[in-house]
C-alpha cells in the first residue's frame, strides 16, 4: 500500500500563494493597475449611454449626442488596449511564477529521502511535477489575467450600479444572491472533489509505470487477467472521481446562468415602479439595467474559469505539499565526529509489517572492509539501506561518528556515506555528463581514471569517447555499462564510506571480480561495505558479518568463520560446489 505524499491545506498553499505574489510584487501591481484602468474604461460606457438617454428625452438636440458617443467609443478602445496589454503582463508575471514552481518543486522531489518516495510511489511524484504543474502554469498564463480582470470589473460595475442610484443598485445585488449561493454550495465541495480526481490520477499512473515495469515478468507467469482487473478497477475509481467534478459542474453552470437574468429583471421592474412615481429618470434605470447586463459578462467568465480554478488549486496544494514532506525529513545538520560507523540494538521493520531485523549490534572501523553475507531474505540489504541512512531503524541507533546516519542532511551524509545497487539509471545525455553530475569540477583525466578503475574499457571504444550521448538517440547502454557508470560516479562522488548492495550482481563474475579488486584499490583507507550473494567479496573482506533471519549470528574474518563450521562455513561451502563436512 503506498503512502501517499502530504497536501498543503487551504492556509498554507493561501501563504505559498502570497510568497510568489511578492517575488513579482511590482509586476502584479502592474498589472493590477492596468486592471483597473481598463475595468474603470468599461463601467463609463453604460453611465455616457444613460446621459444620451436623459439627453434625448429632455429634448437637448444632437449636440449631446454628439459629443457623448464618440467618447463612449474612447472608453471602449482604451478598455480593449489596457486589458490587452494586462493580460500580456500577466501572461509574464505567470511564466516566471511557473519556472519558480517547477524549480521549487524540483529541489523539494529531490531533497526527499528515498524510503518516502519509495512509500509514496514514483506515480504520485511523477503526477504532481507533470499533470500538476502543468495545471498551475497553465493556470498563471491563462486563468489569472482572466479571472483577475473579471474580479476587477465586477467590483467596479456594482459600485457604478450603486453609484447611480442606491435603489436600483440594492435591488441588482440582492438579484445577484442567487448566484452567490449557487457559488458557496459548489466551492464548499470542489476543492475536495479535484483533491480526489488528481489522487486517482496519481494512482492510474502507478498502476500503468508498475505494469510497464513488470510485462515481461506479467507474460511470464500468465497473471495478464488479474493485471487486466487491477486495471480496470483503478479505471473505476478515476472515473468515478471524475464523474463527482463534473456533476458538481453540471449544477453550478445552469444554475449561474439561470440566475443571470434575475437582476436585471428585477431593476426594470423597481425602475420602471420608481419611474413612473418620478423618483428616478429613465437614464439611471437604463444605465443600472445595462451595467446588470454588463455584469453577466465578467460573471461568465468567473463561472468558465472556476472549475480550471479549483482544478489548478488543488494542483497547487499537491505540488505546496512536497514542502511538508522536506519539513518532516529535514535532518538535524550535526557533523560526525569521526568515521566510525555503529550500530546498536538496532530493530527494523517495514511499515506496519513484522521486524526483519532484531537487536543487530555491529562497530564498523573507518577503513574496514566488511563484508554482509546470509540466505535469500535474511536482512542484508535492509541492513545496507540503515547503513546509509535511506530507513531509520525501529528500535536501537544506526550512526557516523556519533550522529544517527538518518539526521544527517543530504550534502552531509553523500559526503558520508553512499549507497549502491544492482538498480542504477542512465541519464540522458553524454558520458561526460552523466558521470559529471557525481564530480561537476572533474577534469577528463579523472573521469577517464574512474572508468578504467571499474572496468569500464567499452566507454574508450565509443564513436566521440566522453562526448558519445546515451540514450535512444545513442549509445545504449546495457545493465553491466549502467552499472560500470554508477561506480564510476561513487568513485568521483569520493564518499568516506561505501554501501555496495550487490552492486556488481548485472556484471559478469570475471568482471564482477575486477570491479571489486579495482574499487578496494582505489578506496583503499575508505570503508567498504558490500552486501553481497557471490562469497569471493566475503572472502577479500576484513571482517564478514553473517546474518540469519535478520539476526546478526556471526561476525569475524573469512578464515575464521569457515574454521569454526558454522553458518558461514555451510555458505562457503555451497557456494565452492563442495558438500558440507
Amino acid at each position: 500500500m503506498n503512502h501517499r505524499l502530504p497536501i498543503a491545506d487551504r492556509a498554507a498553499a493561501r501563504r505559498a500563494a502570497l510568497r510568489l505574489i511578492r517575488l513579482e510584487r511590482g509586476a502584479f501591481a502592474t498589472v493590477l493597475l492596468l486592471a483597473t484602468l481598463s475595468a474603470l474604461a468599461g463601467v463609463a460606457a453604460p453611465w455616457l449611454l444613460g446621459r444620451i438617454v436623459d439627453a434625448v428625452r429632455a429634448h437637448r438636440g444632437t449636440g449631446a449626442v454628439d459629443h457623448l458617443a464618440p467618447a463612449i467609443l474612447l472608453c471602449t478602445l482604451a478598455q480593449l488596449l489596457l486589458a490587452r496589454h494586462a493580460r500580456l503582463l500577466t501572461h509574464r508575471f505567470g511564466e516566471r511564477t511557473a519556472a519558480r514552481v517547477r524549480e521549487q518543486y524540483l529541489r523539494r522531489a529531490l531533497a526527499l529521502p528515498s524510503a518516502v518516495v519509495e512509500r509514496a510511489g514514483t506515480g504520485d511524484l511523477t503526477t504532481r511535477g507533470t499533470v500538476d504543474a502543468d495545471a498551475v502554469a497553465a493556470a498563471l498564463r491563462e486563468l489569472g489575467p482572466e479571472v483577475l480582470v473579471a474580479v476587477i470589473q465586477s467590483l467596479l460595475i456594482l459600485g457604478a450600479a450603486l453609484a447611480v442610484d442606491l435603489r436600483l443598485g440594492a435591488c441588482g445585488l440582492l438579484g445577484l444572491l442567487g448566484i452567490l449561493l449557487a457559488w458557496r454550495w459548489y466551492l464548499r465541495r470542489a476543492r475536495a472533489a479535484y483533491l480526489t480526481e488528481a489522487g486517482t490520477t496519481s494512482e492510474l499512473a502507478e498502476m500503468l509505470a508498475a505494469t510497464a515495469a513488470g510485462a515481461r515478468t506479467i507474460e511470464a507467469l500468465g497473471l495478464q487477467h488479474r493485471r487486466r482487473a487491477v486495471g480496470r478497477r483503478v479505471l473505476a475509481v478515476a472515473a468515478a472521481a471524475r464523474g463527482r467534478t463534473l456533476a458538481l459542474r453540471n449544477v453550478l453552470f445552469p444554475l449561474v446562468d439561470v440566475c443571470h437574468a434575475v437582476p436585471v429583471v428585477a431593476v426594470l421592474l423597481l425602475g420602471g415602479l420608481l419611474h413612473a412615481r418620478g423618483e428616478v429618470g429613465a437614464g439611471a434605470v437604463v444605465a443600472v439595467a445595462l451595467y446588470l447586463r454588463q455584469l453577466s459578462g465578467p460573471l461568465e467568465e468567473l463561472m468558465f474559469r472556476s472549475d480550471q480554478l479549483q482544478s489548478s488549486s488543488a494542483a497547487f496544494a499537491r505540488l505546496e505539499g512536497l514542502a511538508g514532506a522536506e519539513e518532516a525529513a529535514r535532518r538535524t545538520g550535526a557533523v560526525p565526529a569521526d568515521d566510525r560507523i555503529e550500530l546498536r540494538g538496532v530493530g527494523f521493520g517495514y511499515q506496519d509489517g513484522p521486524e526483519v531485523l532484531h537487536g543487530v549490534d555491529l562497530t564498523v572501523r573507518p577503513g574496514e572492509r566488511l563484508a554482509v553475507v546470509g540466505p535469500s531474505g535474511a536482512g542484508k540489504s535492509t541492513l545496507g539501506r540503515l547503513l546509509a541512512g535511506v530507513e531509520r531503524p525501529r528500535t536501537g541507533t544506526v550512526t557516523v561518528g556519533g550522529v544517527p546516519v538518518a539526521d544527517l542532511d543530504p550534502e552531509q551524509l553523500r559526503r558520508q556515506v553512499v549507497l549502491v545497487t544492482q538498480e542504477q539509471h542512465v541519464f540522458l545525455g553524454t558520458v561526460r555528463e552523466n558521470l559529471l553530475l557525481a564530480a561537476p569540477a572533474a577534469t577528463d583525466a579523472e573521469l577517464d581514471a574512474a572508468l578504467a578503475a571499474v572496468g569500464a574499457d567499452w566507454a574508450r571504444e565509443l564513436p566521440a569517447g566522453l562526448d558519445t550521448e546515451l540514450g535512444p538517440d545513442g549509445h545504449r547502454a546495457d545493465g553491466a555499462q549502467a552499472q560500470q557508470l554508477a561506480l564510476a560516479r561513487v568513485l568521483l562522488a569520493d564518499p568516506h564510506t561505501l554501501v555496495l548492495d550487490e552492486a556488481t550482481a548485472l556484471l559478469d563474475p570475471a568482471t564482477a571480480r575486477h570491479a571489486e579488486r579495482a574499487l578496494a584499490a582505489v578506496l583503499a583507507g575508505r570503508t567498504v561495505i558490500a552486501v553481497a550473494h557471490r562469497l569471493h567479496t566475503a572472502h577479500d573482506a576484513d571482517e564478514v558479518a553473517v546474518l540469519e533471519d535478520g539476526h546478526l549470528v556471526e561476525l569475524g574474518p573469512h578464515d575464521r568463520l569457515v574454521a569454526q563450521d558454522g553458518p558461514y562455513a555451510a555458505l562457503w561451502s555451497g557456494w565452492q560446489g563442495e558438500p558440507t563436512p
